[in-house]
């Protein structure tokens, strides 16, 4: 595969380790462990029974069919809201607590936007008797109050970032401060960024989400591949896992990004757009910078695309025009989020709502597309009623 990692964690030439020199241990003693079951058969098979048993994978490939008629097209939805928790967070928290267990963790740090990367981790945490600690955005904890609460029932200890625009950035700048305080601690990062090698760890994980969508869209067609396949990208994880069987395959990968109130407006989130090549969370990718370097604030009314930068493996399809990207505002994702809930009766998260608004700019016509549905809209009920 072209756009597999290569051994130092590089895709093409986005990605890496830039780390403290505190951190070099921690992160080496990971990539040991990762590299020691990534293909090891029992590890599997705990994983691929938990993601059955407690997760309800495989989550369906549903026919939108009023959807297909509006739009002159065949399009699937691959319901990551059905999983439990809500989102497809889970499955790379389940992969990743099953690897903190058998390196010995006992204590669990993540950071979340959205929450639903902090309530995946809290529940995990739960289920496997683990201390958990869950770094969020001042900014966030208020606009996704259901999800802070979620998680506090679960036992996770919510720590508030109270620096820069207390969003997302700020978590995990946060969560890291943390990690090189207390490098003992398993930090379960949630989206395909950061140092080698979580960027190829989660899309390990999440790649069950591509694989399922190959087996049930022959069963439903008689082809494995779509025409296109459609996913939000903050940092990117759903995404990764969306794309991940497809990348050498002749399959369009559509990218749906943040533009917040406009790429030229200052309050946006439209990395590939706005962003250059640079070094953020621990690895070298496009990110939203000034001149000198220091980070632009993003803006998006999701939590969960609310990021500065992408993941490196992103950055690698967008310069190499492997994937082509759509930014969609505010209000496009929102009137798409209305769109979907009032023609096949599903409240898409506000993160997932930016992928469908892409059907707005362009024409699939007769084609097949997979969308992927990345989390329900419940955390998100507050933000939609300021619209009714």
């Amino acid at each position: 595969m072209k756009y597999t990692i290569d051994q130092n964690g590089y895709y093409g030439k986005f990605g890496g380790a830039f780390i403290p020199e505190l951190l070099h241990p921690p992160v080496e003693e990971l990539k040991e462990a990762f590299y020691a079951i990534k293909n090891d058969e029992d590890f599997k098979e705990s994983y691929l029974n938990l993601l059955k048993d407690y997760v309800g994978r495989p989550t369906p490939l549903f026919y939108a069919e009023r959807l297909s008629k509006k739009y002159d097209a065949h399009i699937y939805l691959k319901r990551e809201d059905l999983n439990h928790t809500g989102a497809h967070k889970i499955n790379n928290t389940i992969g990743q607590i099953l690897l903190a267990q058998k390196m010995g963790k006992k204590e669990i740090i993540a950071e979340t936007g959205a929450g639903q990367h902090g309530v995946a981790t809290a529940t995990v945490c739960a289920l496997m008797g683990m201390e958990c600690k869950v770094f969020m955005g001042e900014v966030d904890i208020e606009r996704q109050a259901p999800n802070v609460a979620r998680m506090k029932m679960l036992g996770a200890e919510v720590i508030p970032a109270k620096s820069g625009s207390k969003t997302l950035k700020d978590a995990t700048n946060e969560a890291i401060r943390f990690w090189i305080n207390n490098p003992s601690t398993y930090y379960i990062i949630g989206s395909v960024v950061g140092p080698h090698p979580y960027p190829e760890m989660v899309a390990h994980f999440q790649s069950i989400i591509s694989e399922e969508i190959r087996t049930q869209l022959f069963e439903k067609t008689g082809k494995v591949n779509p025409d296109a396949v459609i996913a939000c990208v903050g940092g990117g994880s759903n995404a990764a896992g969306a794309f991940y069987h497809f990348l050498d395959e002749q399959v369009d990968l559509i990218i749906a990004e943040a533009a917040g109130h406009g790429v030229e407006t200052g309050k946006s989130a439209a990395t590939s757009i706005l962003g250059t090549e640079g070094v953020i969370h621990g690895s070298k990718s496009l990110l939203m910078q000034t001149e000198d370097g220091q980070i632009v604030e993003p803006h998006s009314i999701s939590a969960g695309l609310d990021y500065p930068g992408i993941g490196p493996l992103h950055a690698h399809l967008i310069e190499t025009k492997r994937a082509k990207v759509f930014a969609i505002t505010d209000q496009e994702a929102v009137d798409a989020a209305f769109d979907l809930s009032r023609t096949e009766g599903i409240i898409p998260a506000l993160e997932s709502a930016h992928a469908f608004a892409v059907l707005e700019k362009i024409s699939f016509k007769n084609q097949t597309i997979v969308i992927n549905l990345s989390g329900r809209g419940d955390k998100d009920l507050s933000t939609y009623m300021k619209f009714l």
